[in-house]
Order: C-alpha cells, then structure tokens, then sequence
C-alpha cells in the first residue's frame, strides 16, 4: 500500500443512521451506507492493498462489463473477516482464494468477505474477485461519476470513465478507502478491434484476438488512489514528445492520445506542457512519476487528473472551454495547467479521508497561480489569486466530516488558493515557502496519504510558527478573519491605533499591513483582546489595510 504517516484509526459503530456536528453549526444525517464507505473499521484496517490485477471485458452494445479482479495484501493483524467494496448493481460471480470459493455477505455497497484460514500478521496473499455487471453511466461527468459510453465526430464508439467522489467501486472491486492505495496495478480490457486504449501508466499488452477483439494491458509502477484509474477506449491517434529536465538533464516521456480530426489542433494546444512542467519542476519538485510518463488523452467530458493518463477534454480552447477562468485576461489551457498540477497535488501526495480533499484541490489550485507568477509576475499572479474572490461562498467549511465520505464545500478550491496565498503572507519569506511546497510534494510527503494535522505540524515545524489556529480558522470555519480597528485622537500630535481579529479560533493569529497617510507597519496579533499603537500624527488622511496578500474582511468598530 501507500505509505499512510500518523495512522489512525477511526472506530464507527453499525448504526444505521448518525449524525455530525458540522463546524458551521449545522447537522448532517448520515447513513449507516455512509459509514461503511467512508470507515476504516478493523475489517479494513487489518490488510494493506499491494497490487491490483484487473482484467475486464466490455460490450460495447449493451454496456454491460465482466471480469476479475486480483488483490494482493498483506495482513496488519491476525484476520479472517475483510471488506471490499462493490456497487450493489455489480454482480458478484464468485470469490477465490487458491481454488477455494469464499463465502461472502453484501452490506449496501461493501462485500465482507471470510478467509479460508486466518491470515497472520504480516503475511502476503491473494484472492480472485470474478465478477460482471452493467456500471453506471455518468449523467454530467466527471462532476457526476460514471461511465461515458458515446461516439466521436466520426461515428466511432468513444468510452471514458471518470469516478471520483462516487467512487471506483461502481465499477470494479475495490478497498474504497483513499488511505490505502496499492503500489502498484495493471488494468487489462478486452474491447472492439478497430479501436484503442490509452491508460494509466505504461503499455505492456497489445494483442489482436481470433473473435475481432482486442486486448490491451497497461501497467502502473507507482502508488495509485483507485479514483484515478480509468478507462479511455476511441479511435484514437498517438504522437509523442519528450521533456528534458533543466534541473537533473533527464529525458520524460511524452505522449498524447486525441482524435484524428484534432490532431493539429492537440499539436499546437500541447505545446503548454513542457514550460508548465519546467514551472512546476522548478517550483515543487520534479513530475512524480518520471517512470511512467505523462500523457493527455482525449475524453468525451471536460477533464479529470486521472494518473499518467490526464483526461482532456477542453476542445483546444484557451481558458476554462474557451471562458476566461482567469478573470483577468489570460489565455493559457485551464485544463492542461490545472489537471496536471494534480500529479503533485493529489496524486502523489494524496488525502487519506475524503473529507481533506482540500489537500488535493487548495494546493493544486495554488499551483495554478504559481505557473501564472512564473509566465507572467508576481503582480499579475496576486491578480489572477484575487479575482476569485467573487467566486467565493464562505458559507460552509472546506474540510468534510470524516469517516462517511463527505468532503468539504466547493470553496476549498478558490478560497483554499487564497488561503495558501495568506499562509504565504504569514511565512514572509518566498526561499521557506516554495522550499517547503517542493519539499512537501517530493521528499516529506511523496508518494504518501496525508491527514489534516500531518499538513498543519510540517508547516509548524518548518516555519516555527504555530498553524493550527490560522489552518483550522480558514478550513473548519466558513468565515474569514475579520479586522476589527477603530482610531481615536491621543492628542493634538498622536492617534491610537485599535485592532483585534474577529475570528472563531482562539489564540488566532495572522501578520496584517497597513498604511497611515503611507506609512506601513505589519503586525501579529491574537484575537482575544484588544491591542494598540501609537501613531505620531495630526490628521488621519489615509486608512489602507492590505486585503490583497491575506484574505480577510476589514471593519472600523
């Protein structure tokens, strides 16, 4: 499995139906489907995942898909009772364990299934999930998760599969658990011959079958969560490039799977890539799975960073499908920059409760605005981070409730962008900053499922300043610290300055700037009393605090 830092473990009971207390003070009912999802009970935690094995076969007529699934793990405890999960709508055929059929009970949407023979702590096994079924079809992917089964401009049939948030299971057999990601996996798919399949990682199957079929295998060599695996079968066109690091001379490889008819089109558009990647290498490290390559590939739905297989949807448009998502004016391929910053974000450094999806979209969405400082300044980087204010709710928390797969509101993508962009404020010093987001997404947490508090104790001790406060304020907390001042006459030659936050957290506390008649001073103060300053002034021409570089709300008391 992925390596999982400060395991826990969360015990959740069989109720059918329980409640949380969300930050913002509203109660959420879940269901007992909702904790066998998004739970790691002892009949999850007792195995690690270590490899995948899938191989399917798809009717492209009736939609309908059958096959296997080998899962290798090795036992954390003694165990006799482990859980995977499946969609209820997905037929089980059987379940094997050395020629051994198991016994198995369905509960919503997992499958516990009981060994033979109790495996021992630390021993490696294996068993066969046979299977088939008809998956669910997408109704607006990849927002809402599924199959796409369609044909291309040409009439060709065109498949792509895009699952996070309903998750892998719906459809093959899985440990539907982010915090526990394989090492490795092949996928193997049996499909009409006329048409091929782009996955994820590196190609190692490739054969013409006697029934006009097709089959197809490719390999992944890295960790991988089991949202991002997929399937994209078209009639697609190959062509390649390669990217030489500046920082090491290594060669990447490049590939690119699209449709005939936009194959100039994909050629000109691709062109983003390798100065993203020269960004993003220089900023946060090396692409994380160098072995495997990178490639875009063609999808029938807007885009998805599926690992080493980035689905592609944008119709070679500038922006977010040709709207300009900068909102300041910028031009580049909203899709290429956003979706590949998740090979970091997300990818190899990944969540291990979908409740800290944040992890993965906050920091890719910064990645974004790096790319925009390192193409086009500093200035119009802190442009391009405030124009997406107005798109932000703040009306509920970014992180989730945790063990019934719930994330976190929408805003955890602008807002968490902004909220980086404050931390960066509060690190003030640009050599530490970036120094930690490489360290982060290459060494300390490569390749590895994060917590909330493994993110909040790094920066602690890297920048020697206590984060929790400031973390949870913007992240469990729908509103933004507000600066409460008010200024009164001391004298006929002084003013005294008043400030305090107004914020949920106690022992908050955040650097702010402002300017009197252009004097500037920064500060760092708690929330829970007032403080002050004196000014040497006699009339207050200019009040301006600095709501560009933190995002906060200003009010005179």
């Amino acid at each position: 499995m992925k390596q999982i830092t400060a395991f826990t473990i969360l015990m959740l009971g069989f109720f059918h139906i329980c409640k949380a207390q969300l930050l913002d003070g509203q109660d959420k009912t879940f269901t007992h489907a909702d904790s066998l999802r998004g739970g790691i009970k002892v009949e999850r935690s007792c195995y690690d995942v270590t490899f995948y094995d899938l191989n399917i076969d798809l009717d492209f007529n009736t939609h309908e898909l059958s096959g296997f699934n080998k899962v290798c793990f090795t036992a954390r405890q003694d165990m006799k009772l482990m859980q995977l999960d499946l969609f209820d709508n997905m037929k089980i055929d059987s379940i094997m364990h050395q020629g051994i059929k198991l016994s198995y009970k369905r509960d919503c949407n997992a499958v516990f299934i009981t060994l033979d023979n109790t495996l021992k702590y630390g021993m490696h096994d294996s068993l066969m999930f046979y299977y088939h079924g008809t998956p669910i079809i997408a109704k607006h992917a990849p927002w809402d998760g599924g199959f796409v089964w369609t044909q291309d401009k040409d009439g060709k049939p065109w498949l792509g599969v895009a699952c996070e948030g309903k998750g892998a299971s719906l459809w093959w057999p899985t440990k539907e658990y982010l915090g526990d990601e394989c090492d490795s996996m092949h996928v193997t798919c049996t499909f009409p011959g006329d048409l091929y399949f782009a996955g994820n990682g590196q190609a190692f199957l490739d054969r013409k079958n006697a029934d006009g079929t097709r089959t197809q295998g490719w390999r992944v060599t890295y960790p991988i969560n089991n949202y991002n695996v997929t399937l994209n079968i078209g009639n697609y066109t190959h062509f390649s490039d390669v990217y030489v690091s500046k920082e090491s001379g290594k060669q990447l490889d490049l590939d690119y799977y699209v449709m005939p008819y936009n194959l100039e089109k994909a050629k000109k558009q691709f062109t983003q890539v390798k100065p993203m990647l020269a960004i993003y290498e220089k900023q946060i490290g090396a692409y994380p799975f160098w072995n495997d390559g990178y490639a875009l590939v063609e999808t029938p739905y807007l885009g998805m960073e599926h690992q080493g297989a980035i689905a592609y949807g944008n119709d070679y448009l500038t922006g977010y499908h040709g709207k300009d998502f900068s909102r300041i004016g910028l031009d580049f391929d909203y899709i290429i920059i956003h979706e590949s910053g998740h090979e970091w974000w997300g990818n190899s450094v990944s969540c291990k409760d979908i409740a800290d999806m944040w992890i993965h979209e906050s920091f890719c969405t910064y990645t974004e605005a790096i790319y925009v400082e390192a193409m086009y300044g500093k200035k119009k980087a802190l442009e391009y981070i405030n124009a997406k204010k107005e798109s932000v709710g703040n009306k509920h928390p970014i992180v989730g409730v945790y063990g019934v797969n719930e994330e976190g509101d929408g805003d955890m993508y602008n807002k968490g962008m902004l909220f980086l962009n404050a931390v960066r404020t509060v690190v003030n010093n640009d050599s530490l900053w970036f120094g930690m987001l490489k360290d982060m997404a290459t060494n300390r947490f490569y390749l590895k499922t994060v917590s909330y508090d493994d993110i909040v104790q790094y920066m602690t001790a890297k920048t020697h300043k206590d984060m929790k406060a400031l973390f949870d304020q913007y992240l469990k907390h729908p509103n933004i610290p507000t600066l409460l001042y008010r200024i009164e006459d001391k004298n006929k030659f002084m003013k005294t300055f008043y400030y305090k936050w107004k914020v949920d957290v106690p022992g908050f506390y955040m650097k702010f700037n402002y300017q009197i008649n252009g004097k500037k001073k920064d500060y760092e103060w708690g929330q829970d009393q007032w403080r002050s300053t004196d000014i040497r002034c006699r009339k207050i021409k200019k009040f301006w605090v600095d709501q560009d570089h933190s995002y906060i709300n200003v009010e005179k008391f």
